[in-house]
Order: structure tokens, then sequence, then C-alpha cells
């Protein structure tokens, strides 16, 4: 047997070329600076090639590409959640316009005093989380942050640990977010469920991480609020906020309508009302029905303009697509291991291990994160290293979610100087870079051992 006949049909061979795909990628990304998604592109097509994948399997051919793999593992995954995270961006950018954080904020810190001001700081960044991404919680929260340091005392990092928790949860574990959205396309599953296991593994992990930990780290590590927090402020007061039901209501539409369409679908008989809840709980359409809400209670209503409300959306789209290009050569990046039998090795390679299945999503997903970063990049490559092990598997939905929770966790884990988040925490949150690892690194390393605890728990029950 030559060598390219054990690399492509042998176990070992074919794990060996999966140490090297990863190996290359993970270098093309931290050493190279190369993007992600043109480096997950690279990485897949040479893979496939010494996988021994035909070239018209590949590419397809001049005439015809439609059922090619480099097409069918861009148009899967991005067909799934294109639309869900496009209208997610919209529906946040909505809130943060309105001024819909600082209505939360107040009512929280009227439920748990002033003394409660960074636990109602930690549930503001979760709730206002849900529809608006990581980074840009920071810009719209950082002002409150400020304002709660000047006001109780102590140091900024009391304040802000809670609510970087909060956002970050939400962003690991919760749609229409694009790491648990892509990971429930990959792996087949509704993304109710992942709502649902979502929640259950979250809001533990939101407890320890930011309430316990960020709130006892933040008395020991000082960081002040830095000069330029007047202008975020100015910024922050130029609004008139909503009130606290509409801001309730834009929130916990989309959610609960997903959720109504998941159980309509479990403990409703066939007919009228299945269908109508079916319908408005597909994620795309429960979001529509939230961003035209939005549009009308945040926007029109309020005396701006339909061109204002274009400009926002225009804007907050604009970074969409170079996230939407990651997750696609994600996705072919795992379609390119499954084809190669690479996904099959691997799958096989883990059972003989005897690990469990949310054990080795758990693993994989770190070890990606901590080399290279990114969230993302952790979670749908991890998605395609495991597709045909769940494929496979037979799993319950209950469990896929639960899978999907493992991957989020892992995803999170230990950021540190390789992933920008650390970056923009570091400088808006006035930090040295050692206190930030002392304090945001060892948040996220809580807050994913924790997310995986308990979603390794809740799979030894269902």
């Amino acid at each position: 047997m030559t060598f390219i006949d054990w690399l492509q049909n042998d176990t070992l061979g074919l794990l060996l070329l999966a140490a090297a795909s990863v190996a290359v990628l993970l270098v093309l990304i931290i050493k190279a600076k190369l993007e992600p998604f043109i480096a997950l592109l690279i990485v897949g097509i040479l893979t496939a090639l010494a996988g021994g994948v035909s070239v018209a399997d590949l590419v397809g051919s001049a005439t015809g590409a439609s059922q090619s793999i480099l097409e069918k593992g861009y148009a899967g995954t991005l067909g799934h959640i294109t639309v869900i995270i496009g209208l997610g961006t919209v529906l946040g950018a909505l809130l943060e316009s309105s001024g819909a954080a600082e209505v939360l904020l107040a009512r929280l810190t009227r439920v748990f005093g002033t003394k409660g001001t960074p636990v109602a700081i930690g549930i503001c960044g979760f709730v206002l989380g849900i529809p608006v991404f990581f980074d840009i919680g920071i810009f719209v929260l950082a002002p409150l942050v400020y304002v709660a340091a000047r006001q109780g005392g102590g140091s900024l990092v009391k304040y802000a640990m809670p609510l970087l928790a909060g956002l970050s949860v939400t962003h690991a574990f919760l749609p229409p977010h694009p790491g648990p959205v892509a990971a429930a396309g990959l792996f087949g599953v509704d993304l109710g469920w992942v709502l649902m296991m979502g929640f259950a593994v979250g809001i533990p992990a939101f407890i320890v991480s930011g309430l316990l930990w960020g709130i006892w780290i933040g008395k020991r590590v000082h960081a002040f609020v830095p000069a330029t927090s007047a202008k975020l402020q100015e910024e922050a007061e130029d609004r008139t906020p909503p009130n606290m039901g509409v801001v309730a209501l834009v929130i916990g539409l989309p959610l609960l309508l997903i959720l109504g369409g998941t159980f309509g679908n479990i403990l409703l008989a066939e007919g009228p009302l299945r269908d109508v809840l079916t319908l408005v709980g597909t994620p795309a359409i429960a979001l529509a029905i939230a961003v035209l809400l939005s549009m009308w209670l945040l926007g029109l209503r309020r005396g701006r303009s339909s061109s204002d409300i274009a400009s926002i959306i225009s804007k907050a789209l604009n970074p969409v697509g170079m996230l939407l290009l990651v997750i696609g050569s994600g996705a072919f990046f795992g379609a390119v291991l499954s084809a190669t039998g690479i996904g099959e090795a691997v799958a096989g390679s883990l059972s003989s291990l005897g690990w469990p299945l949310i054990l080795s999503a758990f693993v994989i997903s770190s070890g990606l994160r901590i080399a290279q970063g990114s969230a993302t990049v952790a979670i749908v490559t991890t998605g395609g290293i495991l597709q045909a092990a769940v494929e496979s598997g037979g799993y319950s939905q209950p469990q896929l979610a639960l899978l999907v929770a493992a991957v989020a966790s892992g995803s999170v884990i230990a950021s540190h100087v390789n992933d920008g988040g650390f970056w923009i925490i570091q400088r808006y949150f006035n930090m040295t870079v050692a206190q930030t690892l002392k304090t945001w690194t060892v948040l996220e390393t809580v807050l994913a051992l924790t997310g995986f605890a308990v979603a390794a728990g809740i799979w030894a029950m269902v």
C-alpha cells in the first residue's frame, strides 16, 4: 500500500490527515493572519484533494456545480442561518438605537437596590444580550457601567464582569447568535430545543461566572473609569428611551414564538392551531415579526423617519457579510471532512476511547478556541468534525441541543490575546493585559466549565 492509499483509506491515515488539516488551518489563521473564511476554504480544498475526493465531486464542472461539495457545503448551513442572523442583527440594532439598555437597567436597579447594581448590570447584559451581539452589547452598555462605578464606588471591574458574563452566555448558548445557530444547523436540532437547553445551561453558568466569580474578583482587581467615558455617556443620554413594557415585548416576543412552535409540535395534534404555532414559531418568521414590531414601536411611533430606520439597519448589517463567510467556509470544511471519511474516522476513534460524545464535543471545541481565538470558528469546525458521529448516533432532539451547548461551552473557554474580544474588553474597561487575563480570561473559563458541567449533568438524565 502506498502512502497516498494509506492516507486516504486507513483510519490512522485519515486521522493524520485530520490533524494536519486542523494544524494548517491554525497556522494560517494565527501565524499568517489570514482571514478565517479564506483559511477554511483553502484548507478544505487541499484536504479534499489529499483525501481522494475527485475534482468533479469537489467543484462540479463548467456546466453544473450545484451538487458539488463546495456549493452544497456553503448552501446547506447558510440557507439555515442567514435570515436568522440578519434579522437578529437588525433587531439588536433597533434596540441599541432606542436606549432600551438604560430602561432595563433602571428597572433592575430599582429591584435590586444600589448595592445590587452589579447584579442588575449582569442581568441587563444577559437580557439585552439575547438579541444584541457581544461586541455591540459592550459598546451599548459600557457607559452604564462607567456611571455605576462612579456612583457606587469601587473598581470598574466589579460592575464590568457581571455584564460581560451575561453577554458572553447569551452569545455562546442562545439563538439568534451565530454560534449556536450554526451548530444547530450542523447537528440538525430544532432551535426551540437549543433555546430551552441554552437557558438551562446558560443561567447557572452566568450565576457562577458573573455573579459569584465576577463580583468576587471585581473587589480585588482595581481599574478606574477611563477618561473617554464622558463622550460615551453623552451619547447614551442623547436618547428618549421607550417604556419597559415595549422593551420586554420586543425582546421576549421572538423567544415566546419559537418556544410556542416547539411545544406546539410536541403537545398538539395536527390541526390549524398547530400549523399556526409552527408558522409563527419558525425562527426566521418569529424574528421577522419582532423586527417589524420594533420598527413601529421603537422607530416610526417615536418620530423616526423611514430613512432613519433604513440607515440604522444598513449600518448594522455591514459586518454580517464577513460573519456569514466564516460560517459558510466552516460548513464547507465540515462537508469535506465528511466526504473524505475523516468524520467517520474521528467518530470511530472517539468511540474507541470510550469518551461520551458530549465530552469529545467540549474538548475539541475548547482546543480550537484556545488555539485560534474565534468562538465561531471553533463551533463550526467542531461541528464538522463531529457531524458524522452525530448523524449515526440516533440522538434525540434534547440530546442534540445539549451537544450544541457542550460545543458552545468549549468555544468560549480561556479567551486570551488571540481573541479580538479580549482586546475590546481590555481597552473599554481600562485594565492592563495582566488584569484582563486575571479577570476576563478566568471568567470565560469558569463559564465554560460550569456550562459543560450542567450540560453533562442533564445529558446523564435524558
